[in-house]
């Protein structure tokens, strides 16, 4: 009988072990499931977390943000048209530097706008600017001509000349205008009214001593 129960015993013991490393190896599996889970909810999350920043960026504009050494220069335009804070500041195409700020001269009434140009760019001081559009229908920046002055610009300088932005809806209705100047000036002119015919004009009485004259002079 004890044997017997001896080898029950060690039957339940290995019964026990087998059961218990079955349970460690479900567990274990388990966990296993749950860290590959979170690792992939925690890198979608990062994913958007940057997505929505670069949104935010975008909307903000502030995806050009720079830090390098700038001086400033000012400028006036009659129009700036859809230009905004952060657009790009070109010279043959390439960035050179970024709008600053925009407002508003109450002694002119004009735009003022201040552009900050990167200081391993130099422009004479009688260099031109003009405001550009990206394409068709595409942003607004600022373009920079540089002049022949020998003097460079430095930083709190004013740009004198200027051209302002091509406003569209100013183009169409000049366009409209003269379209409108052309059928008008096209129209053939109204015909003239016809002149009164004259009347028969009276005897006078020096002609009739003309044509009694001859007569009396026959008679004779």
């Amino acid at each position: 009988m004890d044997g017997t129960g001896a080898t029950a015993r060690r039957h339940d013991c290995v019964r026990d072990s087998r059961a218990a490393r079955s349970g460690n190896s479900y567990s274990d599996g388990m966990t296993m499931k749950k860290n590959a889970l979170d690792f992939w909810v925690g890198l979608f999350v990062v994913l958007g977390f940057v997505a929505l920043l670069f949104l935010a960026l975008k909307a903000g504009n502030m995806s050009s943000l720079s830090f390098q050494s700038t001086y400033s220069v000012k400028m006036k335009f009659d129009n700036i048209g859809g230009l905004k804070p952060r657009a790009a500041v070109k010279s043959a195409g390439v960035t050179v530097g970024r709008v600053q700020s925009i407002g508003f001269d109450t002694q002119t009434y004009q735009a003022l706008v201040t552009i900050d140009v990167y200081k391993q760019y130099t422009f004479p001081k009688d260099s031109s600017a003009k405001i550009l559009t990206s394409g068709l229908l595409g942003e607004q920046y600022i373009g920079l001509d540089p002049g022949g002055d020998e003097q460079l610009l430095k930083d709190g300088d004013t740009l004198t000349m200027t051209q302002s932005a091509i406003v569209l809806e100013n183009l169409i209705g000049q366009f409209l205008y003269s379209k409108a100047a052309d059928a008008g000036a096209g129209k053939p002119a109204a015909p003239a009214a016809p002149a009164a015919a004259p009347g028969p004009a009276a005897a006078s009485p020096g002609a009739s001593q003309t044509q009694v004259a001859p007569a009396s002079a026959t008679a004779n």
